[in-house]
């Protein structure tokens, strides 16, 4: 019933895609009804599409973006599936050390061209699935791999019964789905996949490329156009279960998200994402609105995602990555969920349901916030010292709109306009003018370098403790990791541990010039009645003293230390690390978080 067309020219559909006009929208007006299957979920290209279109991750940040997959992930795994290259040495090791995590979600698997070359590299990673290439429009078949549909027909059928024979379980990309023949070349290639599929008893995925973007989300539109047609197609014709079928769309018309969302409704289990829709050219669907989209289809009860997630990703991408978030995007830009109408900000002081999209500070731990102008007035920069300095910094009581540094905090916004501007305060100016008007609710810049001093600092501790030699209470063993660490770190003047009994069990590690100043410090000093001691064994947390100067090296200091606990939550001692501040604060700006441990 549907065989091959292997037609001698290229089937470019003109009408459609005249190239010199915008591409044309046609209607059968043969409406099909919405199938949204039982269960849905989301898969991730953050690894794959998403790096061709920017520089490509380094393997710690793969590493870190995959915990946050995970996390965001819920413990049914929403974010079901990812990819990633196999190429490059670099690309296999991100693949080793996400796995070594052993996280049940996102499952890893590969993509690869439909070449045999190819198909070695996933066997050597034992990677269990894999995307495989195969382009369907004549586009690609004619004008790029220069070939015939039977010619490519062919050689996508060996690969992917290779892959079969291997026991991987194949995912057939159909690039460009959007452009192609479906009744000449799609659907007799995708019967001829679940022809194989029946023979080997190893389902066979189905992804539906749209890589130009120029699917629709109208069931009443023609084929290859209709995203709804061309799921309902799959599965009505090409005999592909919903759960066997995702769709992958481009954004190069505005219609990637609504694209998704369709193939959801018309019956694909599956949708392919990418975090903050990332990938080449326009970019994928982005992640996190098919997370939102979950939730208002189907609540959160089943899959338990924490949506909070999705601000530590945006902050993740920003501060570390040094991605530039624009500010409007939804959800994750800063001023998503910001007004500058005065008399919207009104109604937000008033009640926030009444211009908020929902209860932003609670699933996306992001306050709803106003913007200061000519017309916002006294209310409103309350509002604003409330949330972006009172509430950062922890603090219980709010201000009110009558403090005397708000009216001349207003009087100097009046001034601004007055004198002709005509552009928003910024945050920035804003912390400025509290600054002065009212210094004590701002954070001094010594709060901040200690507040990062001291994460620094934990992160390191955080990262010796997780060497498997500290927990043997062997001092051989500990020895060389403390002075691999205090070579590498010339802001730590003392290293040691101590048993439960308050006992030192090292000798003294320290920087090469303190060396002579400890050698007369005593071993058998008892330690048991110390805070940095103590602390940690009553909590079983970190724990950071105060300032004070070094009786031996008279340098300022502050001790961060922890428990040591074994396997069985059992404490056998505490590791503590005596911290030259002037040293770590002077070197502080250098690191990035993910250096030392966030």
């Amino acid at each position: 019933m549907f065989k091959l067309n292997d037609v001698k020219e290229p089937q470019l559909f003109r009408k459609l895609f005249p190239f010199d006009e915008v591409p044309r929208l046609t209607f059968d007006n043969e409406y099909i009804l919405p199938a949204l299957p039982e269960n849905v979920w989301i898969t991730d290209t953050t690894f794959r599409d998403g790096q061709q279109s920017r520089p490509p991750y380094l393997v710690e940040q793969i590493v870190q973006l995959y915990k946050y997959l995970h996390k965001l992930s819920g413990p049914k795994g929403l974010v079901r599936v990812t990819e990633f290259f196999l190429y490059s040495k670099k690309d296999r090791e991100a693949v080793d050390k996400c796995r070594d995590l052993g996280y049940k979600f996102p499952i890893i698997t590969g993509w690869i061209r439909a070449n045999k070359e190819d198909f070695k590299l996933v066997k050597e990673m034992k990677i269990e699935e894999t995307g495989i290439l195969t382009s369907v429009s004549d586009y690609h078949i004619f004008l790029k791999l220069k070939k015939t549909r039977k010619q490519v027909m062919t050689s996508y059928l060996e690969i992917v019964s290779a892959a079969l024979d291997a026991g991987i379980t194949p995912r057939c990309h159909l690039e460009d789905i959007t452009r192609a023949d479906f009744f000449g070349f799609v659907i007799p290639f995708v019967r001829e996949l679940m022809e194989l599929q029946r023979q080997s008893g190893i389902p066979i995925k189905i992804r539906a490329c749209d890589t130009m973007g120029y699917g629709v989300s109208f069931p009443n539109a023609t084929l290859p156009r209709s995203v709804p047609k061309i799921i309902n197609s799959l599965i009505k014709y090409g005999e592909v279960p919903s759960e066997q079928l995702e769709w992958h769309g481009h954004n190069d018309l505005h219609k990637v998200h609504v694209n998704s969302v369709a193939a959801w409704l018309y019956g694909c289990c599956a949708v392919n994402t990418s975090l903050l829709g990332i990938g080449e050219r326009t970019g994928n669907s982005p992640l996190e609105a098919a997370v939102i989209e979950y939730l208002s289809l189907f609540g959160n009860k089943k899959m338990k995602v924490d949506t909070t997630v999705i601000t530590e990703i945006g902050e993740y991408f920003e501060n570390e990555l040094n991605y530039k978030i624009p500010n409007n995007y939804p959800f994750l830009g800063k001023d998503f969920n910001t007004t500058r109408a005065g008399i919207h900000a009104d109604g937000i002081i008033k009640n926030k349901e009444i211009y908020s999209v929902f209860n932003t500070e609670k699933l996306l731990n992001r306050t709803l916030d106003v913007s200061i102008a000519d017309k916002t007035g006294v209310a409103s920069i309350a509002h604003w010292i409330n949330t972006h300095l009172l509430k950062s910094r922890k603090m219980v009581d709010s201000i009110n709109k009558r403090h005397p540094g708000i009216k001349r905090i207003n009087d100097w916004i009046e001034k601004q306009y007055l004198d002709g501007r005509t552009t928003i305060i910024s945050n920035e100016e804003m912390t400025e003018q509290v600054k002065i008007h009212m210094p004590e609710l701002v954070e001094s810049d010594f709060d901040k370098l200690y507040a990062r001093v001291e994460m620094l600092a934990l992160g390191i501790l955080e990262e010796i403790l997780e060497r498997p030699e500290i927990k043997t209470m062997d001092p051989v063993k500990i020895e060389p990791i403390l002075l691999s660490y205090d070579n590498m770190y010339h802001f730590m003047q003392f290293m040691y541990v101590i048993n439960t009994k308050g006992e030192r069990i090292t000798s003294n590690i320290t920087q090469k010039e303190y060396k002579k100043k400890y050698d007369n410090y005593a071993f058998d000093l008892d330690f048991s009645n110390r805070k940095w001691f103590k602390e940690p064994i009553r909590t079983k947390k970190p724990h950071v003293s105060d300032f004070y100067t070094s009786l031996i090296t008279g340098e300022l200091c502050f001790t961060v230390s922890a428990p040591i606990i074994d396997d069985d939550k059992k404490i056998l001692g505490v590791i503590g690390i005596d911290i030259m501040f002037e040293e770590l604060a002077a070197v502080a700006p250098n690191y990035r978080k993910h250096e030392y441990g966030e």
